[in-house]
């Protein structure tokens, strides 16, 4: 019964909600923690906020962990959230200050605790295998661009294509859009036909491939979308048949109040009208 209790706890609104406001408080205060001018004016308060903070973390994953007992390991949200307040439980000693830094990362448990965040990470978690086929693809786009960009354009540009990574790394930032045209400018000038290359290159890197990443992100959270319109409507439905239920049971209520003034008022049926039965009082006549 105490077990059912704590886990009607951890799992209401309203723990949720609180437990999601500590989160923010944190991740606000490690980022005030970046000022030098507030950590040296607040820095007691802002470290009794974090190690609160943490405190919170702990006793919550420790209610969720007494209340589902097996079945917590088996959420992977949960497991989630124990590794990310572990990494902050480490000791941040000299040869450990990265994982101080680490500590920010207790703000990605609002990707939990909110269920629009979960169904946005669930739907790009089953976008993987088509976002590794679109990848591969990238790269060897870009291998053979650079291969070729590297034979046509080392002599006229070694510092952007000298080898085959500078080739790549440059064709990387042309697919970016940044400063594309400071470096295919110079190469045209000697080159002039070499617009030929950087286009067909953007309209293939940029225009068609980049765009599969998104053509597949979107399809991979449609699913998360109708199921949440399916899960709105059916909600929908409950409460019409609920408020449906709920006017019935109001009618049949006044129904019985009218019958019982009725009986009230002209005797219910089948009762005898007077102490004889043979009508109703009426005084005698002095």
């Amino acid at each position: 019964m105490k077990r059912a209790r704590v886990r009607g706890i951890v799992d209401s609104r309203t723990f949720q909600h609180c437990v999601t406001a500590v989160i923010v408080v944190n991740a606000v205060t490690l980022g005030c923690e970046t000022s030098p001018y507030l950590l040296e004016h607040y820095g007691r308060l802002l470290h009794f906020l974090d190690r609160t903070a943490l405190v919170v973390f702990i006793a919550e994953l420790s209610l969720r962990l007494y209340a589902h007992r097996l079945a917590f390991f088996r959420d992977p949200w949960s497991c989630f959230d124990a590794i990310i307040v572990g990494i902050s439980l480490l000791p941040a000693s000299s040869g450990m200050s990265v994982l101080r830094a680490l500590r920010v990362l207790r703000a990605l448990r609002l990707i939990s605790v909110v269920p629009s965040m979960r169904r946005v990470v669930a739907g790009l978690l089953t976008a993987i295998p088509g976002l590794v086929s679109i990848t591969a693809l990238l790269g060897l786009i870009l291998y053979v661009a650079a291969v070729i960009a590297t034979r046509l354009f080392s002599g006229a540009d070694p510092e952007h294509f000298g080898d085959l990574g500078e080739s790549a790394f440059t064709l990387f930032q042309i697919m970016t859009g940044d400063g594309w045209s400071d470096i295919a400018r110079p190469i045209m000038a000697a080159y002039p036909w070499a617009w030929v290359y950087f286009l067909l290159y953007i309209l293939v890197s940029t225009f068609v491939v980049l765009n599969l990443f998104i053509a597949i992100t979107v399809s991979a959270m449609e699913p998360q979308v109708l199921g949440d319109l399916q899960e709105g409507l059916d909600q929908l439905e409950r409460r019409e048949q609920s408020s449906d239920a709920l006017v019935l049971e109001e009618l049949r209520r006044l129904r019985a109040e009218i019958a019982d003034l009725r009986a009230t008022v002209h005797g219910t049926p089948g009762q005898p009208d007077g102490p004889g039965g043979d009508g109703p009082l009426v005084p005698s006549a002095r």
